[in-house]
């Protein structure tokens, strides 16, 4: 067995996979010491393309796996199926791995073997104008398995079933794993060393749209877990808890989620949001979230 797999899954974001894959291959460790597992979910842009030049360029065992598009849960599950690296690193497919990221995984779990090791991501707009990598607190996140950038022994995330399936939409399917493997006991460290850019392109006109249709799919999923883990951890992180509920279900009444619509009705295209606009875009979708936390919970 191989000491580790990198595993990620894709979909229609082609022009960044190739930079990211390029990190996945540019790494210290000899490249028969891990491999690159990709599951492409039914893209319909370039990823195909992207997909055949990196197989010329790859310095380790590159495995594709393509399949319909059935959501991420059912992805990272496929991924997890064709891995055989004995410890399995999870990114997302806007993530730029630095080139000691898979020795620092390893290295990470020396001490701790049977551990979830996280990793540190640092946020930046444009993948062509990297800060230096230094991490800091701000960039921390307190999940206790985030698929950003997380790594585990591959026996123990096949010994919990892997990703619940029924996660189809977005959101919460990694939040939900971390539920079930803290349950079953398995310890998490931080390792900051191991570093990765997670690239967060800013918020365009054309984007507010879909910001608020994700909200929405994540409130549903929200129901999904909440009802599957039905505990303070899941109540406090999905927001589904009387003091948010209630300070939203307020705003609600103040009228709040149409007058921000109002005041980013007709943006389209690509420029950037202004600060201000952000702000308001941010405040929108967190309404629609709530707003559709209500709904889902009462079906």
């Amino acid at each position: 067995m191989i000491e580790a797999t990198i595993q990620l899954c894709t979909y229609n974001r082609a022009a960044l996979l190739e930079r990211v894959l390029e990190a996945c291959f540019d790494q210290t460790v000899d490249g028969d010491a891990y491999e690159v597992v990709l599951v492409d979910d039914g893209s319909s842009d370039q990823t195909a393309s992207v997909i055949e030049r990196a197989r010329g360029r790859a310095t380790c065992a590159f495995v594709v796996v393509a399949q319909a598009n059935a959501g991420l849960a059912r992805a990272r599950n496929a991924g997890i199926a064709r891995s055989s690296g004995e410890r399995i690193i999870f990114i997302d497919d806007d993530v730029l791995p630095l080139p000691n990221f898979v020795r620092e995984h390893v290295s990470g779990s020396v001490r701790h073997p049977h551990a979830i090791v996280r990793g540190g991501a640092i946020e930046v707009e444009n993948p062509d104008e990297l800060p230096p990598p230094i991490w800091s607190i701000k960039n921390y996140s307190g999940n206790y398995f985030w698929t950003t950038n997380v790594s585990l022994p591959l026996a123990t995330i096949r010994s919990i079933g892997g990703f619940d399936e029924t996660f189809s939409e977005y959101g919460w399917e990694d939040i939900e794993v971390g539920l079930r493997l803290r349950a079953a006991g398995v310890p998490a460290v931080f390792h900051p060393r191991a570093l990765v850019f997670h690239v967060k392109p800013p918020p365009t006109q054309g984007s507010v749209a879909k910001m608020v249709a994700q909200a929405r799919a994540q409130a549903r999923t929200a129901v999904q877990l909440v009802r599957r883990h039905p505990g303070w951890r899941a109540y406090l992180a999905t927001g589904i808890n009387p003091v948010q509920r209630g300070f939203h279900a307020t705003l609600r009444a103040l009228d709040a989620q149409a007058r921000l619509s109002r005041r980013l009705s007709g943006l389209a295209g690509e420029r950037r949001l202004t600060a201000a606009e952000v702000r308001a875009a941010r405040a929108l979708a967190n309404e629609a979230y709530f707003d559709e936390l209500d709904r889902a919970l009462r079906r």
